[in-house]
């Protein structure tokens, strides 16, 4: 193919192309500054997410497979190992972190938790090529649209079997990196044709209680972030690997949609529709979890006055849920929906440390198994886009109640104000001992400034 060739191929906006010009052009001015500033709030709760997981054994070995593989200097923060290395093992191992203790955001329509892989390698580039704050929150954002339109795309069918933030998290941190490294539009359509190339994720790791939810989030950091570097160097990728007939939804999906690709791009913004997680637990047992907390406050209930406990779903929490039916570790325990539900219920929090004393609990088991799920029609016609929580309880002296929450705690209609997203910072930034409260409180203010900064440096001090 001829330069001319090429760049009138590129010219050609089908939805693939139509992205990476989109990315590719994003100016800082051009994003709503309420955008910019829920960008901010999400980038803090992933700092503190990172944090809080940075103790978790599968994270740690992580940490230790980049100490070996890695170089021992750098610009890149490793949050885990807490020293400066190459930007593809900090994402490496920040992506990982961020992930493993279930308080990252997510999108409800494209049901994809973009913090985790746009954020990581954004930062880890940021600070190797001495980019400003407000190309990276550019960055982000441009991370953040191109990968929720790619998991709402992909639809359904595809979760059903593809972790989503895997798959369409590789493509979002592409598009990430690539913003910042000042990828053209033909640049940036190969590296999202080389990213989606390796999108990978599967959910079968739930019926092991294996690690392989924090690899997902790792290798999409990683994996992103090589794919832009690449495509700066003139490496190309498949032009159509999104729609392609051999693309990621000939593959990955039964009902995709193109036209999600490129829906109103520019004009709605995907970003500030995601989530905050106010439960330490798998997004699936929210809805349920603020439901029989309604039902509980409502009719006055304790623990011991609950018989059962019928939680009405949308299919993909069966899919993702049912599974767990007996959790073995900690990160499992977080997508049991009994669980979460006995924490409610015992002690009307289901945060980090009710998980950790969870698994050696006999009152929580005792609860989880009184807890049941049922396919639900409003719930499931109304999922993805809405999260519905429905709840039947049946109480030991024989009434039967009901909760009901139309918006879970942390959705955009029922969000966090930045007191409590700094309060959620603060405790996850010092469990076990992550970082001391004035480490936390130095980097909650350095995050709230960083749109200034004119050239990013180390976020946590030493």
């Amino acid at each position: 193919m001829t330069a001319a060739q090429s760049t009138a191929s590129a010219t050609i906006l089908h939805p693939s192309a139509e992205l990476a010009k989109f990315s590719s052009e994003l100016k800082y001015s051009d994003i709503p500054e309420s955008v910019r500033l829920r960008c901010e709030d999400l980038f803090l709760d992933t700092l503190a997410s990172i944090l809080a997981g940075s103790s978790a054994r599968a994270v740690k070995s992580m940490a230790k497979y980049a100490e070996l593989m890695g170089p021992a200097e750098g610009k890149s923060e490793d949050f885990v190992n807490r020293r400066l290395t190459s930007p593809v093992f900090a994402a490496m191992v920040n992506a990982a972190a961020a992930h493993v203790v279930e308080q990252d955001d997510v999108h409800n329509g494209s049901v994809f938790h973009p913090a985790a892989v746009v954020f990581p390698p954004a930062l880890a580039v940021a600070q190797s090529i001495g980019a400003s704050g407000e190309e990276f929150i550019t960055a982000a954002v441009a991370g953040y649209e191109v990968g929720i339109r790619i998991g709402e795309f992909l639809g359904r069918s595809h979760y059903k079997i593809f972790h989503t933030t895997g798959t369409a998290g590789t493509v979002a941190a592409a598009v990430a990196v690539g913003r910042l490294l000042k990828l053209n539009p033909e640049q940036m359509l190969n590296a999202i044709g080389s990213a989606g190339t390796q999108a990978a994720g599967l959910w079968e790791f739930l019926r092991d209680a294996a690690d392989s939810k924090q690899l997902h989030t790792a290798h999409a950091a990683s994996a992103g972030l090589t794919a832009a570097y690449l495509a700066q160097d003139g490496f190309t990728g498949a032009r159509r690997i999104l729609e392609g007939v051999q693309g990621m939804a000939a593959g990955m999906s039964t009902d995709a949609d193109p036209a999600k690709l490129t829906d109103r791009l520019g004009v709605r913004w995907a970003l500030p529709e995601t989530s905050f997680k106010y439960h330490a637990s798998c997004r699936h047992t929210h809805p349920a979890a603020d439901a029989l907390q309604q039902a509980m406050k409502q009719h006055g209930l304790k623990a011991s006055d609950i018989a059962s406990v019928i939680t009405h779903v949308h299919q993909g929490a069966i899919d993702v849920l049912g599974p767990v039916t007996d959790p073995q570790t900690v990160h499992q325990s977080k997508f049991s929906m009994g669980t979460v539900l006995a924490l409610i219920a015992l002690r009307n929090s289901a945060d980090l440390a009710g998980f950790d004393q969870a698994l050696k609990d006999g009152a929580v088991a005792t609860f989880r198994d009184k807890v049941t799920m049922e396919l639900d029609e409003e719930v499931d016609t109304a999922y993805p886009q809405r999260w519905i929580g429905k709840v039947t309880v049946k109480t030991t002296d024989g009434r039967t109640l009901t909760g009901r929450v139309d918006e879970p705690k942390g959705d955009p209609g029922n969000s966090l104000s930045r007191p409590e997203i700094e309060e959620k910072t603060l405790r996850l930034g010092t469990y076990q001992g992550a970082a001391s409260e004035a480490q936390v409180k130095q980097l909650t203010q350095t995050v709230w400034g960083i749109s200034h900064q004119a050239k990013l440096g180390r976020l946590l001090a030493a």
